[in-house]
């Protein structure tokens, strides 16, 4: 059987289980329902390629494949497109946009390829608005208008850092970031400074959280304001070091997983629960399981 075989029979498999007389439950399902099952396949397929689970990949593609489909046939009934449209438009655009492997652009690094990406979009738009009929306007539109504002907040914080280091409004040495790295800690500071006695508590063991005492709808906005602007350069400080923020914290959330694992297995040998063991006992098995990595 063929690529395109596989492909078609995919395809058809879709259509029967949408058809009358076909699966109830993929019946009922909607554009909207589907939604959150794209996103937690997109997330079992990052899972998979993170842990080099070989084994485990083929089959969160195919799930993830499946919602491809799922939306082209909902689409298909509906009117609007097929997933011929969908292939089509695909191979077009790639075609389209590589113009140095498909024509004759000359484009040597990656930073050319993407400096002649982003000017092919750019034109492919307005010959859009202008077959539709829409006005072109004379001012091209805002650099960060591109940038989906839906996406997970790492991932639209490094898209927007990366537009507007394009054009370079970007830090001239990896010393600057660092510099704003303890700006903004310092600024945060500042308004931890102002939580009321006894300051910020550490939430767990009974306590009700880590504000402290209570403090005023305005004071917790200017916290919320200054923590985003760390995170943000912490964006910014893994883009300059080309390392992708979104892996990297799931990373480090994986090892704290293993290693609290570690702590609570630890514990239990010893007859204790987690909450019964103190934070120095804890501390002990934390700092077994990082030597043991």
């Amino acid at each position: 059987m063929t690529t395109g075989q596989r492909f078609e029979r995919a395809v058809e498999i879709m259509h029967r289980l949408r058809a009358p007389g076909g699966c109830p439950w993929d019946r009922e399902q909607t554009f909207d329902s589907i939604k959150k099952h794209t996103v937690e396949e997109t997330y079992e397929v990052l899972e998979a390629i993170e842990n080099r689970d070989w084994d485990e990949l083929p089959g969160e593609l195919g799930d993830l494949l499946l919602q491809v489909l799922f939306y082209a046939e909902m689409a298909e009934e509906q009117g609007h497109f097929s997933i011929d449209n969908v292939l089509e438009t695909l191979s077009n655009k790639l075609v389209r946009r590589h113009p140095h492997v498909f024509g004759d652009v000359e484009a040597e690094t990656s930073r050319e390829v993407l400096k002649n990406w982003e000017a092919i979009k750019t034109q492919e738009k307005a010959q859009k608005a202008a077959a539709s009929g829409e006005p072109v306007s004379v001012r091209p539109k805002p650099l960060l208008e591109s940038v989906s504002s839906a996406m997970p907040a790492l991932l639209e914080g490094l898209k927007l850092s990366k537009k507007a280091a394009q054009v370079g409004f970007d830090w001239p040495s990896i010393e600057g970031l660092f510099d704003k790295l303890h700006e903004e800690a310092a600024e945060l500071r500042q308004e931890v400074d102002r939580i009321p006695e006894p300051g910020p508590q550490a939430a767990g063991r009974g306590l009700a959280g880590a504000r402290g005492g209570s403090i005023s709808p305005e004071l917790h906005s200017r916290l919320q304001d200054e923590v985003g602007d760390l995170l943000f350069t912490v964006v910014n400080l893994a883009r300059y070091l080309e390392v992708d923020p979104e892996s990297a914290l799931r990373q480090t959330n994986r090892k704290f997983r293993r290693r609290f694992g570690h702590v609570e297995l630890r514990l239990r040998e010893e007859g204790k629960e987690l909450a019964d063991a103190s934070l120095e006992e804890m501390e002990k098995h934390w700092q077994n399981a990082k030597r043991s990595e």
